[in-house]
């Protein structure tokens, strides 16, 4: 196929998943319509195609207000918390010992500060769960306080460019909460002692999603390759991952008339923006003692931006792999060797002791800051050229791939 057709075929792909659902937050309608897409754009190209399901949570909200003494204060609904009304003495806490010692079962809590800094893990993600995290979580379930303000700073290697930052995002904490800027929460603390009002308008509702696993072959010896499907609500999603899933349908397209040695799977995953991850986890539960028929994993995620190379890292590869990929990678244009970064979904090959790489942006950093899971993460930010490229270097490691032992 042309080069120019894979790019005009990019550039569609990437308006339909950002432009065509209105959101693709797990459990949503815009979610099932993405992954609907995807499977049937890849069964059409001549794969196999599963999509187990899972079971989740939607959510919706219609906003907070919260006032003292007549004054009201800017907050912002944490995702996926329950709605409710409050009323009580607003105490804040910046410190874990100052919430150690806290006796705040009728009160409001405004938690800034240390507190603050970093978003909390939700209790159910276990890929990675600080001790402080779940210390924090397990007093404040204890001490049952009837609502929750997190005044949040800014953290773009944690939160991206998202200010203020959810401080919870858990379907599993009940504690009703909401959010604020660190400049409002000083405001807010001035009031400490006096009486807050507080209500937070916001419903959960049982849902399911799905993972897409499309496959081509059956030859023992599988090459997976991830991008999860998702995005965070209020944004188009476009880098964080909608073009991940465009190269996966790139490829397809690539490798339509495959029949090599190699078992070729192309995994939609959904859920590396949700709370806990159950695309994850589920395919975790399918491949339960098959990991080891996995040559490589590959896993995409902010790939195609405007600015900078393509950077691919690799992840316990031995030597003949290294050089493969290796070799193959840096005979394209505008792929180049990259740091390693940890914070994916090519860390479930890792656990598993899968060889494994990765590829994104060489400017993440700049990404994290300014784009991801704002609305400012659109299609104008990408360059589709860029995609078809990491696409044709990805089906030529594939056919190098089937020459190793």
């Amino acid at each position: 196929m042309k080069e120019d057709s894979l790019s005009a075929r990019a550039r569609g792909y990437l308006l339909r998943l950002c432009n065509g659902v209105l959101d693709r937050r797990v459990g949503s309608p815009g979610n099932r319509a993405a992954t609907d897409f995807f499977s049937a754009a890849v069964a059409h190209l001549g794969f196999e195609v599963h999509s187990p399901s899972f079971d989740c949570i939607d959510w919706c909200a219609g906003g907070a207000q919260l006032t003292v003494e007549g004054t009201r204060f800017d907050v912002l609904v944490s995702p996926y918390t329950l709605g409710g009304y409050a009323r009580g003495p607003l105490v804040a806490l910046s410190t874990l010992d100052e919430l150690e010692m806290a006796d705040v079962d009728s009160s409001v809590v405004l938690l800034r500060g240390d507190l603050a800094r970093e978003p909390l893990m939700p209790k159910s993600f276990t890929f990675y769960n600080p001790d402080r995290h779940r210390e924090i979580i397990a007093l404040l379930e204890a001490k049952r306080p009837p609502a929750l303000v997190g005044a949040t700073s800014r953290n773009p290697e944690m939160a991206g460019a998202v200010y203020p930052f959810p401080l919870f995002e858990d379907g599993d904490f009940d504690i009703p909460s909401v959010y604020t800027t660190e400049e409002e929460g000083a405001h807010l603390a001035k009031h400490s002692g006096k009486e807050v009002s507080l209500e937070i308008r916001a419903l959960r509702s049982p849902a399911q999603g799905s993972n897409v696993v499309a496959r081509k072959g059956d030859t023992g010896r599988r090459v997976v390759v991830f991008a999860h499907i998702d995005s965070k609500e209020g944004t188009p999603g476009a880098l964080d991952n909608a073009t991940g899933v465009v190269v996966q349908l790139l490829l397809a397209e690539l490798l339509a008339d495959y029949e090599g040695g190699l078992t070729i799977e192309l995994v939609a995953l959904n859920g590396e923006d949700y709370y806990s991850n159950p695309g994850q986890k589920a395919y975790l539960r399918d491949n339960e003692g098959r990991f080891d028929e996995i040559l490589l994993g590959i896993n995409l995620d902010g790939a195609g931006y405007q600015s900078g190379e393509t950077a691919y890292s690799l992840y316990g590869c031995p030597p003949e792999l290294s050089q493969t990929l290796e070799e193959t990678f840096s005979s394209h244009n505008g792929l180049v060797e990259g740091e390693p970064w940890y914070q994916g979904d090519h860390a479930l090959f890792l656990m598993n002791e899968v060889p494994a790489a990765a590829m994104t942006s060489e400017r993440m950093p700049d990404m994290l800051a300014r784009v991801v899971h704002t609305p400012n993460d659109r299609p104008e930010l990408v360059d589709v050229s860029k995609l078809v490229e990491i696409a044709r270097g990805i089906r030529d490691a594939l056919l190098g791939l089937e020459h190793l032992p």
